[in-house]
């Protein structure tokens, strides 16, 4: 009789240690790991109790061998109050940690780069290298689609760039049927109108008119005179003066992209456009404006003919000079 109460006490007291290890170890804080390519079981289950996530390797192994006995690559984030079992689970099912990747409306090609090269959260370089041959490897201006990316930690850097080419290749499937307001002719003139009118307005109500504006200045053969255009030109397209104001003499770049110089569109999108400024091509507004200026206010001033743009450009002008 004693012998038997020995024994159930033994097994009691076993079942309570596993059910320790399993379940009643905390994490004390949030903890990124990285399960890396050819790591063990027994690899990460080390690298967990070094990092004191868990109490044991054992207490993992046997977690993870309870689920399968196999635990898939990435970056985990082990959150506060995680216990072994929930780890193993996590490992298992493929639970990596997410990030997201915010690429705003009206980025260049260029500045989309140094975005994703500044973040942390991601992985490896954001140029091909040399003899890669891939449809992201010559993507440019107006290719990419700005919205938020939710990726896993450690994605590559190039893969988010493709994620936002091949989310651009989708918007322009479903958009392809839509009818192009003349003068414009395909697809590839109503993104570079697009990113100008992107560039130019931040207000998505506002855009419709400022691509009327533009649209009735091609109709009528006056050139397009964005300033837009000539920042990037200067500015290589990084299409960012960095805090430099542009002046009447930059008018005069010499560039195919200088619309004050140049009749008609320039030959390629001047910024990556958002569906807001593609949708006010396809769908401007019914109106005869030929010009509008800043109204000091986020917004625009409209005017149909060159003396009331004068007068809303001297108005522009007291409000600058007001604000010194």
């Amino acid at each position: 009789m004693l012998k038997r109460h020995t024994i159930a006490v033994f097994v009691v007291c076993f079942v309570a240690v596993v059910a320790f290890t399993l379940f009643g170890y905390a994490t004390r804080k949030s903890v990124l790991v990285t399960v890396a390519p050819g790591a063990t079981v027994t690899d990460v289950a080390n690298v967990l109790k070094k990092n004191e996530l868990v109490d044991s390797a054992s207490s993992f192994k046997l977690a993870v061998r309870g689920m399968g006995g196999r635990i898939q690559v990435g970056q985990y984030e082990i959150p506060r109050g995680a216990s072994a079992w929930r780890i193993a689970k996590m490992m298992v099912r493929g639970d990596v940690a997410t990030t997201k990747v915010l690429i705003p409306e009206g980025l260049t090609i260029k500045q989309i780069k140094i975005l994703l090269a500044d973040d942390s959260s991601l992985s490896g370089d954001v140029d091909c290298m040399p003899g890669m041959v891939a449809a992201v490897c010559d993507v440019a201006d107006g290719d990419v689609f700005p919205d938020t990316y939710r990726v896993a930690r450690g994605t590559p850097r190039l893969a988010v760039l493709d994620l936002a080419r091949r989310k651009m290749e989708s918007v322009k499937e479903k958009m392809s049927g839509r009818k192009i307001p003349k003068p414009l002719t395909d697809w590839n003139d109503v993104v570079v109108l697009a990113s100008i009118v992107q560039k130019e307005t931040p207000r998505a109500s506002e855009m419709p008119v400022v691509a009327s504006v533009y649209l009735n200045r091609l109709k009528s053969g006056m050139r397009l005179q964005a300033d837009p255009t000539v920042v990037y030109a200067l500015t290589d397209g990084l299409g960012d003066m960095q805090g430099e104001p542009l002046l009447t003499g930059h008018l005069k770049i010499d560039s195919p992209y200088n619309t004050y110089r140049n009749a008609g569109l320039p030959p390629s999108p001047i910024a990556n456009v958002g569906s807001a400024a593609i949708r006010a091509v396809l769908n401007p507004a019914d109106t005869n404006y030929m010009f509008f200026v800043a109204d000091g206010k986020g917004g625009h001033n409209f005017s149909n003919t060159y003396e009331e743009h004068l007068k809303n450009h001297a108005d522009w002008r007291e409000i600058k000079n007001a604000k010194k």
